[in-house]
C-alpha cells in the first residue's frame, strides 16, 4: 500500500513539474518525465546488451519444412500438432496450446531484432550518442539491405501447417515484431551515421512490404479478420505507412479504426467479446488493447485525434483501458476463465496503460504500469508484446 501511494504521489508531482523541451499544452508534457525516470536505467542496460549483439537474420536458420528459400521468413502455426491417429499425416489443432516442436527460429530472430533496435533507439533518444545509431544500422543493413542476409519483403510462408498449408494470411501477425524497428528508423533518421542511401533503402523495403500487405490475397484476408488479427494488420500498415510517408494508407487506417475496428470489436463496456471467447481470454484481451492503443499513438493528428474519438454509443480507447485496468491492477478480480497457458506470466507492464496514462494524465494507470514487470523474459509474452519500448511512442 505504501509503495502504491508513493507511485501515485510521484505521478501527481510530475503533473505539477514542467517537462523540458515539450510544449506545455501537450498531453505528454505532464507524465512523460515520470515515464522516463521509470525506464531510464532499464533502457540503458538493455542498450548495453544490444551493443554486444551481432546481426542474426532469417538466413541464419534453415527451415527444412519451408516451401520458400533462405531469404523467406518461415513459421508454423502455434496450435497445430501431429495427429496421434494418423502419424505422418496432416497436423490437427489444439487451440491455445503451443506446440514447442514447431519451427520458431525466424520468429525468435525477428523478436531479437526488434528488441535490439528498440533498445538502441530508446537509448539514442535519451542520450543522442551516435554509438547506438551506428550499431542499429549494422542490424538494419543485415535485415533489409545486404543481398546475402536480407529478408524478402513478403510473408508467403508464415504460420504454415504441416500437411495442410505452406503459408497462411494469419501469419502476417508475425511481423508485428517490425513495429519498433520501423519506429526506431524514424528516431535514427537524424543521426549523422544514417546516410541518405541507407534510409532510402530501408524505406524502400518497407514500401515493398506495404504493397504486398495490401494487395496479396493473404494480406486482404488478414485485413478483414474480425479479431486481433484485423487489428494487427491495420497496426502494421499504419506504422509502415508513417515511416514511408504513405498518406493514403494512413488515412485508410484512420477510417478503418473508427468505422470497423472500434465499433465491431469493442463492446459497449470496453471489452473485446471475440477475445473473451478464446482459450486465452486475458492475454488476448490485453494484446488487442495494446494494438488499439498503438494505433491511436501512430495515427492521431491534431485534426483527427483517435485518443478522444468515440462512437455514438461511447466506445473509445479510453473505455477499453478503463475496462481492463482493474484486472491489471489485481488479476484475481478477473471474472472470466483463466488462460489455458501462460496464465501465471501475465500481466506485464502493457503499453496500453502507459500510453493511455500519458494521454489522459491518469496517475492510477501510470502507477499500475510502474509496478508491473518491464523486462519479461518468457518467449510467449515477448511474442505478444511487440511494443516494449514506450519512449519511442511518446512523441
Amino acid at each position: 500500500m505504501l509503495v502504491h501511494f508513493t507511485l501515485l504521489l510521484t505521478c501527481w508531482l510530475s503533473l505539477l513539474r514542467p517537462a523540458a523541451g515539450l510544449p506545455h499544452q501537450s498531453a505528454a508534457s505532464g507524465l512523460r518525465p515520470a515515464v522516463v525516470r521509470t525506464l531510464r536505467a532499464t533502457v540503458l542496460a538493455e542498450a548495453a546488451w544490444a551493443l554486444q549483439q551481432a546481426p542474426r537474420t532469417v538466413t541464419d536458420s534453415v527451415a527444412a519444412r519451408s516451401a520458400g528459400g533462405p531469404h523467406d521468413f518461415f513459421s508454423e502455426g502455434d496450435y497445430w500438432w501431429p495427429d496421434p491417429a494418423h502419424p505422418g499425416g496432416p497436423y490437427v489443432q489444439r487451440d491455445g496450446q503451443t506446440n514447442p516442436a514447431n519451427f520458431g527460429a525466424h520468429r525468435r530472430a525477428m523478436i531479437r531484432f526488434s528488441r535490439i533496435v528498440g533498445a538502441l533507439a530508446s537509448a539514442y533518444q535519451l542520450t543522442h550518442r551516435e554509438k547506438y545509431a551506428r550499431h542499429a544500422l549494422v542490424h538494419l543493413r543485415a535485415w533489409f539491405l545486404d543481398p546475402a542476409t536480407r529478408m524478402h519483403p513478403s510473408l508467403l510462408y508464415a504460420q504454415a501447417i504441416s500437411g495442410r498449408f505452406t503459408g497462411r494470411g494469419i501469419g502476417i501477425i508475425d511481423t508485428i515484431q517490425l513495429l519498433e524497428v520501423a519506429q526506431g528508423v524514424r528516431v535514427f533518421e537524424g543521426a549523422r551515421c544514417f546516410g541518405a542511401a541507407d534510409v532510402a533503402g530501408i524505406k524502400d523495403w518497407f514500401s515493398r512490404y506495404l504493397t504486398w500487405l495490401t494487395t496479396h490475397p493473404y494480406g486482404q484476408d488478414e485485413r478483414n479478420a474480425a479479431n486481433n488479427h484485423g487489428t494487427c494488420w491495420t497496426m502494421q500498415v499504419a506504422a509502415f505507412a508513417r515511416l514511408t510517408g504513405n498518406e493514403e494508407l494512413l488515412g485508410f487506417c484512420r477510417e478503418r479504426y473508427k468505422t470497423v475496428l472500434l465499433p465491431t470489436q469493442m463492446a459497449a463496456d470496453g471489452s473485446f467479446p471475440l477475445e473473451l471467447k478464446r482459450t486465452k481470454p486475458y492475454g488476448y484481451s490485453l494484446f488487442n488493447l495494446d494494438a488499439f492503443t498503438t494505433l491511436c499513438a501512430i495515427l492521431s493528428t491534431p485534426t483527427d485525434n483517435l485518443w478522444t474519438y468515440q462512437t455514438p454509443d461511447g466506445r473509445s480507447i479510453r473505455r477499453g483501458i478503463e475496462f481492463l485496468h482493474p484486472y491489471l491492477s489485481d488479476k484475481s478480480r478477473w471474472p472470466f476463465a483463466p488462460d489455458v497457458m501462460y496464465w501465471e506470466n501475465w500481466p506485464v507492464a502493457p503499453p496500453a496503460l502507459v500510453l493511455g496514462a500519458v494521454q489522459f494524465r491518469n496517475c492510477q494507470w501510470l502507477a499500475t504500469w510502474q509496478r508491473l514487470d518491464h523486462s519479461p523474459r518468457v518467449a510467449e509474452v515477448l511474442r505478444n508484446l511487440p511494443v516494449r519500448h514506450p519512449l519511442l511512442w511518446l512523441e
